[in-house]
Parts: C-alpha cells; sequence; structure tokens
C-alpha cells in the first residue's frame, strides 16, 4: 500500500493532493484572485501567495483524505516547469516534509503530470497514445509510449495556444483570465461570421503569434469604423477566434495521428477545459474512428491529483529523487 502526498506550484495554483495505490482521495487547489488586476500572474505576488497556502491546502488535503500525515509514504512535487518564485515554495516545503518524516521524495515533470492525469479514472488510454497538452505556456503533441517514456512530435515556434486566448482577451477588454470568458461568449456565437488565417507551419509545429497579429488588426480597423464593433459582436468575435484556434489545434493531431497510424488520442492541460477544443475532438475523433480521451474538468487545470497519480507511478518504480533537487523553469516533456 503506497501513499503519496502531491504538491503542485508552478504558476499560480497552489494545490495538494493525496493518492493511495492509484487512486485520488483528496485534491485542494487554492487560487490567487491578486492576479486579475494585473491582467496576468505576477512572479513575485505568486510565491508569496504559495507561502502563504501551501501549509493549510497540505492540512486540508490530509484531513479530507481522512489519514494522518504519518501514513505518507512519500511526497511527489513539480520540479518543473514553471516560475522559478513559485516553484520554490513547493519544492523546499516537499524537501522538509520527506526530511522530516525519513520518506522518499519524488520529483514530477509538470508537463508529463497533465498526461498522466489520464490514469486518475477510468477508461485509461492504452499506450501507445497521442497527447495535444495545451496550456498558457506550452503547446505540445506528445507521442506517450509508456508512464514515463515520452517522445515530444510538434510544439509551438513562439506563443502558446493559452496565452493566444488571453491576449485575445485582452485586445478585446475582457478580464484576466480571458480564455474562460471567451469560450463561453463563443458558445452563443456564429463561429464563421468572421475568417481569421491559419498559419503555414512544417511538419506538427504550430504557431499562433501571426494568429494574435492579424486579430489585433481586426479590431482595430474595424474599431476604426464602428467604435462599438467589439461590443456589437462579442459573441461572434469570440466565436469565430475559438473556431480557428481549435481547428490549427486539431489539423495538426489530426495529421500526426494518420502520419503516425495511432488511434488512441487524448487532451491535456488547462486549455483541454474549452468546450469548443473538447466537442470538435469528439466530431473529430468520430470521424477518424479515434479512441478519444478528454479529463474531467477538475484535472486540466494545475492540481495536485496529477501530480501525485504520477508519484504514485514513479514510487512502484523506485525512481527516488536526493535532498539537494533544485527546481527546473525549463524541463522537457521527454
Amino acid at each position: 500500500m503506497a501513499t503519496i502526498l502531491g504538491i503542485e506550484s508552478t504558476c499560480d495554483e497552489t494545490s495538494a493532493s493525496i493518492c493511495i495505490d492509484g487512486k485520488i482521495y483528496s485534491n485542494i487547489i487554492a487560487n490567487q484572485a491578486v492576479h486579475g488586476k494585473y491582467g496576468g500572474v505576477v512572479p513575485e505576488l505568486a510565491s508569496r501567495a504559495h507561502q502563504q497556502n501551501i501549509i493549510p491546502t497540505v492540512d486540508q488535503c490530509i484531513i479530507d483524505a481522512k489519514i494522518h500525515k504519518n501514513d505518507i509514504d512519500a511526497v511527489a512535487f513539480s520540479r518543473g516547469p514553471g516560475l522559478l518564485g513559485s516553484l520554490l515554495v513547493g519544492t523546499s516545503f516537499a524537501k522538509a516534509f520527506a526530511l522530516s518524516k525519513n520518506i522518499p521524495l519524488i520529483e514530477i515533470n509538470h508537463m508529463q503530470a497533465h498526461i498522466l492525469a489520464h490514469f486518475i479514472e477510468d477508461p485509461k488510454p492504452e499506450f501507445p497514445f497521442l497527447c495535444l497538452t495545451v496550456s498558457g505556456g506550452h503547446t505540445q503533441i506528445v507521442k506517450v509510449n509508456n508512464y514515463f517514456e515520452m517522445e515530444l512530435i510538434g510544439q509551438t515556434l513562439d506563443d502558446a495556444a493559452g496565452e493566444a486566448f488571453d491576449k485575445t482577451a485582452k485586445i478585446l477588454n475582457l478580464p484576466y483570465p480571458g480564455g474562460p470568458l471567451i469560450d463561453r461568449y463563443a458558445q452563443q456565437g456564429d463561429p464563421l461570421r468572421f475568417q481569421f488565417p491559419e498559419p503555414n507551419v512544417p511538419e506538427f509545429n504550430f504557431s499562433f503569434s501571426g494568429l494574435k497579429t492579424s486579430i489585433l488588426y481586426f479590431i482595430q480597423r474595424n474599431t476604426a469604423k464602428n467604435p462599438s464593433f467589439v461590443e456589437d459582436n462579442l459573441v461572434d468575435i469570440c466565436a469565430s477566434i475559438q473556431d480557428r484556434i481549435v481547428s490549427i489545434l486539431l489539423n495538426k493531431l489530426e495529421t500526426a495521428a494518420k502520419s503516425l497510424g495511432i488511434k488512441n488520442i487524448a487532451i491535456a492541460g488547462g486549455v483541454s477545459a474549452n468546450s469548443g477544443l473538447r466537442s470538435t475532438l469528439k466530431e473529430r475523433g468520430a470521424e477518424n474512428q479515434w479512441n478519444i480521451f478528454i479529463p474531467k474538468f477538475e484535472y486540466c487545470t494545475d492540481n495536485a491529483a496529477m501530480i501525485s497519480i504520477a508519484g504514485y507511478y514513479k514510487y512502484l518504480e523506485k525512481d527516488f529523487t536526493t535532498q539537494d533537487v533544485a527546481p527546473l523553469t525549463r524541463w522537457s516533456v521527454e
């Protein structure tokens, strides 16, 4: 029997989770509202909030799991990639907890953990499978051969898909975080009303910088003619932009799947909570006879359940790290 405490602190969510023999018993997430008025995450404020949140969050996750801290067999933590100050809080807490209890310490790659969130509940994908991992900082197509054997097939050459959503929201004067708001408005709009370009990028890679620029010019051009253009057409603008971002993502994923002959297809990361992406993936899956795997909403954004489940599989392999481990702001999924 293995009881794993998972710690997640890569950006602006402080999260702790208990996993017992591959089953999640608690998953507590403390969000940071302080960043809203700045239009994005402020690293210094994020690390300070983590310091305030880490102990009560871990305490609550232990209470919710109905265990004692002495029952924990190992501590798994996000070593990276992420914001250095935020990572330092989670890493330092994990090291101190493990040292005080004389239990193993398990380092987890945050991007691998997003993919391994698919193993929290049934149905679980069979290896190999392709996973489209999309978040505010990453957009990748990963071939998953085993729990910790992954190949990076394609990635963004500039901006991530999540960043494209958030920057677009800023152009439209929507509050931060803007991605979920675009999704909400898009559900009421016509995705074919306005046309935006799809970049011509080689192989299975992505680019969103050109799309962001075209959206900016489109809004500037039309508001010059009609100052209330955005307000009058908001739902159709959001629907059209979301439709283009989703098509860019899924066209590349479909090309990769056909090229590699893989039928097991998954999505992960914060943007995988987007309703347009989820519904269109199901449509593409039916057309291509794919086996589709979409995580629950609570396991899409940053959370410690994905860290503790990844830690559980590493615990089974006795893949532990040492007390001199340090955070990594960059760390390939491979």
